[in-house]
């Protein structure tokens, strides 16, 4: 053979094999990083989230295992693995994670259950999604099923741009939130500690924007007050109704929690509050903006705290530790004096208070040594740090669209399952990405619930942002 021939048969030799290589090892390398249409998965996010208000999760009982089918046959067209969990018959609770690198993993947590909603009330049906003035009204568009679905977006989103990852994606929903998660998240804690391998970041409900006069505000929640609920029992002797008595059980309970409707807890400003009003001072109206940056002032003055109350109540309540009554029972007739009777308090604690100190001055509050004081639940109190990757892409991604918006980490008067994380040191954060009408905000365990539906697009939108530059940095 001439050499030229053998020199060229050579080259073919070895073209061939290095084609074979490659062969063999494409299919071990990833797929290129495809664009996301944004405009699809908004679209999508709208049609998601009004199926997701038709499925009737009010807790009690929940019915979450409603909801947990529904994004598991999401999951299942998109080929992405699931695990399930039913803590009780009907109540469901779902995860799934997209694998990447080493860093601490991220969850996007929501609750499946909503609160009842009384059609009475309400100028449509609660749980039919019905679409007019631009907006989704239902039970849970707001607390919390829309966060929920712009989280699922943005979960979607990654898997299917093939977005390389530098840490675990968990999107998880779960089951009773609304009645303290004994079948939610803290079930899913404690009996499935697996689901939340790795995990160092959580972004939950708890947070979000607020515009009121076009003043708009968003608040990253940090930390929370810390709820004690408690029972209070009176007990005394039973006779006909007919015969009223000087005392009766129920009118001992009566005179002790009117003592305690008229009780103030006394107001001071712990340093997570004064960062949040110092924060939103700026773009407060002009008659509160000195008083917001100087709280531990303006709450020595009971005129400016008494306007506090009525005009943002919300706001008042991080100046103190409160007590609501919610609850009483009594006799089963109408005609009968119980021999017992029964209130319950949420009492919603600032998170630096020492228990037992509260406890002590619930009971010199309540003045009757005779009633018996019960606690129903208590969590312990943590706060989250702002200097980290999840706050500053949320701050970052918030400003970019909201550039006007005051940007502060806020601390919740409510609680959410983000204190399971806590608690473990995980640091998680309250935050949706909606701008809400001060107005709107009412809906929240309250009627006609709605939100926008250029709230839902923006949303999906800004959602998917945050845990993409969480998540690929």
């Amino acid at each position: 053979m001439p050499n030229n021939v053998r020199r060229f048969s050579g080259a073919c030799r070895r073209l061939v094999f290095s084609l074979v290589a490659i062969c063999l090892v494409a299919p071990a390398l990833p797929r290129a990083q495809q664009p996301v249409d944004m405009r699809a998965l908004q679209d999508e996010a709208v049609a998601n989230l009004e199926q997701y208000i038709r499925l009737n999760t009010t807790n009690p009982p929940g019915h979450e295992d409603r909801t947990m089918k529904f994004f598991a046959d999401i999951l299942t067209k998109e080929g992405i693995p699931f695990e399930t969990a039913e803590s009780a018959p009907g109540r469901g609770n779902i995860w799934a994670r997209l694998k990447g690198g080493s860093q601490p993993a991220l969850l996007l947590l929501s609750h499946m259950d909503v609160v009842p909603a009384d059609p009475r009330f309400w100028s449509v049906d609660p749980f039919a999604a019905t679409v007019k003035d631009g907006y989704i009204w239902g039970r849970g568009t707001l607390d919390t099923k829309s966060l929920g679905i712009v989280e699922l977006e943005a979960f979607l989103a990654l898997h299917r741009a093939k977005v390389p990852l530098d840490r675990d994606v968990v999107f998880m929903a779960t089951a009773d939130e609304e009645a303290g998660a004994a079948y939610g998240a803290g079930w899913v804690v404690e009996h499935h500690p697996e689901a939340f391998k790795g995990v160092g970041f959580v972004l939950n409900e708890g947070g979000g924007g607020s515009v009121d006069a076009g003043r708009q505000e968003f608040g990253i929640e940090v930390t929370q007050k810390v709820p004690y609920w408690f029972k209070l029992t009176s007990t005394g002797t039973p006779r006909h109704g007919s015969e009223p008595p000087v005392a009766s059980a129920v009118n001992r309970l009566i005179r002790a929690l009117y003592r305690l409707q008229t009780y103030e807890f006394a107001p001071r400003i712990i340093p997570a509050v004064d960062t949040y009003f110092k924060g939103i001072a700026a773009t407060a109206p002009p008659q509160w903006k000195d008083a917001f940056l100087d709280m531990a002032k303006t709450v020595k003055d009971p005129d400016a705290l008494l306007r506090l109350k009525t005009e943002y109540p919300e706001k008042a309540a991080l100046t103190r530790n409160t007590c609501s009554i919610t609850m009483l029972s009594g006799s089963p007739k109408v005609n009968v004096i119980p021999p017992e009777a029964s209130a319950e308090l949420d009492c919603r604690l600032l998170p630096d208070q020492d228990v037992p100190a509260f406890k002590r001055e619930l009971e010199d509050a309540l003045n009757d040594p005779g009633i018996t004081i019960e606690q129903l639940l208590g969590f312990t109190p943590a706060v989250s740090s702002t200097d980290n990757a999840l706050y500053r892409a949320i701050a970052t991604v918030t400003k970019a669209h909201y550039p006007n918006a005051a940007i502060v980490p806020s601390v919740s008067t409510g609680f959410t399952d983000s204190h399971f994380f806590r608690d473990r040191g995980i640091a998680s954060y309250g935050y949706a990405p909606f701008l809400i009408p001060q107005a709107d905000e009412s809906g929240v365990h309250g009627n006609n619930e709605r939100i926008s539906i250029e709230n839902v697009r923006t949303g999906t939108q800004m959602l998917y942002e945050i845990v993409k530059a969480m998540v690929s940095q």
